[in-house]
């Protein structure tokens, strides 16, 4: 695991006393080191489009008073740097008498290895896997009019350096593949899309099984919406399927139980610890201690081990997602979700893998049950306001549902609502709870960083979709 400390320009016995010089009189506080190397391809219209290799390093260096954040960072890790970043963060905690809080407890597990992705296959190996994804779909069906890949890998290194001497590293590798295609005929384009990653290398990752079922479905979902008619409109019971649809989870419900927006009393979750906020037998926890999973973490950016927090059991709120900050002012316990983008930013908390635990229904079950409604299959871009709950998702797969059957599948259809009332109308739950295939990106005030999310099957009575045509 790499040295970061060592990268700087005087002994590490000097970082560490300066770092209690600048964080003397705050609350809580650390140095954050990072290093990175991404590398990312593109393979578009039958060629390598885009090949990229970077690596960058820097620090960032926190002070916390209260509620006050003083926050600076530099690309140069060098004792004048530090020393002009020390004299910044100072200030905020000038004439504050701190009561330094207790360091993260060093009860992290390693979930995931410290092999470099950029490493093996090299790139010109990447390249040429990329050309024969693009040959295996364009062989596969005479509809296929594009075919767009990128194949990203990265390995990031952090260190974390407290003012009581405390220090906690970590390794992250983390690997995506993307599959957009687009098929169509005389009158009409459509597009399907599939992704895969996780934090993990290439060797176990890229099999010829892996990307070939991956291709096969972004393959799928194009044809499928080649056929689809438009969607209609109205108020429908829906079907949800299990996995990447838990993204209207993460969006519309777990945004509002992070710590900052409860604290601030903004989130439509303030207030209702204890309370009945969803339909009984609906579990929902945030989980960044899954192996190799993409949101899973061994530590987070302030040194937490990650952690397992129910936030939602049998309907009641129970938990919130927590980072160092907010929790001391909350009186509660960080939870191992204060993350940051890269050094350039101070953390906050976010979700790390979210997910809604199985109930006991079998999914045709749950389809069976319903007479007229809509099955939305996966999701794409969508609105959430985080105060009101009020959320817009596009369905990029969905089929209606007549009599207990799966029928055609329907285009253009949107799901409108509110996410708490949502998590009231779930009648039916499934017993297939899943994570997504580690696709997922959130972002939050300017930041992305990756995320898990998912959910079993699940039925939701009484939904608004928007449509092009009447229910």
């Amino acid at each position: 695991m790499k040295n970061l400390l060592q990268s700087f320009d005087i002994p590490e016995e000097k970082v560490h006393r300066q770092v209690e010089q600048a964080l003397s009189a705050a609350d809580d506080g650390e140095l954050y080191l990072e290093y990175r190397e991404n590398e990312a391809l593109v393979f578009d219209n039958g060629q390598l489009k885009t090949g990229i290799f970077n690596r960058n390093q820097g620090f960032g260096l926190r002070a916390i008073a209260g509620e006050a954040t003083a926050y600076a960072y530099a690309d140069n890790l060098s004792q004048a740097a530090l020393a002009r970043a020390a004299a910044a963060v100072s200030t905020v905690a000038h004439g504050y008498k701190g009561h330094s809080a207790a360091p993260p407890q060093g009860t992290n597990q390693h979930i995931y290895g410290d092999e470099n992705p950029l490493d093996k296959p090299d790139f010109a190996a990447k390249a040429a896997l990329l050309q024969k994804i693009d040959a295996y779909l364009r062989n596969k069906d005479e509809k296929i009019r594009q075919v767009s890949l990128s194949l990203n890998a990265s390995l990031q290194h952090v260190e974390i350096i407290r003012a009581d001497g405390a220090q906690m590293r970590d390794t992250r590798p983390m690997v995506h593949l993307g599959i957009s295609v687009v098929a169509g005929n005389d009158k009409r384009l459509e597009q399907g899309f599939y992704g895969c990653g996780g934090r993990k290398d290439f060797a176990d990752f890229l099999t010829e099984e892996n990307w070939q079922q991956s291709a096969d479905e972004a393959l799928r979902q194009a044809l499928v919406n080649l056929q689809a008619e438009a969607a209609p409109a109205g108020r429908f019971d829906i079907v949800l399927a299990n996995g990447w649809p838990g993204v209207m989870l993460h969006e519309a419900v777990g945004h509002g139980l992070e710590g900052d927006f409860n604290r601030k009393k903004t989130s439509a979750f303030t207030g209702l610890m204890g309370a009945q906020v969803a339909a009984k037998g609906v579990t929902v926890v945030d989980d960044g201690t899954i192996a190799e999973r993409r949101g899973s973490l061994t530590i987070d950016d302030e040194g937490t081990p990650g952690a397992r927090t129910v936030l939602i059991e049998d309907g009641k709120l129970v938990g919130l997602m927590q980072d160092r900050l907010n929790a001391r002012l909350m009186n509660m316990q960080p939870t191992g979700n204060g993350r940051r983008e890269s050094y350039q930013a101070a953390p906050m908390p976010r979700m790390t893998n979210t997910m809604m635990l199985s109930g006991d229904k079998e999914p045709e079950e749950i389809i069976a049950s319903v007479k007229c409604g809509i099955y939305c299959v996966s999701f794409g871009g969508g609105q959430v306001d985080i105060t009101s709950g009020k959320f817009v998702f596009e369905c990029t797969e969905a089929y209606r549902i007549e009599n207990g059957k799966v029928k055609a599948p329907v285009k253009g259809a949107t799901l409108i609502g509110n996410g708490p009332e949502a998590m009231k109308r779930i009648t039916m739950i499934g017993n297939d709870s899943r994570l997504d295939n580690g696709i997922g990106t959130c972002g939050k005030a300017g930041q992305s960083v990756p995320v898990g999310v998912g959910q079993p099957h699940l039925r939701l009575n009484d939904m608004i979709i928007g449509g092009t045509k009447a229910g």
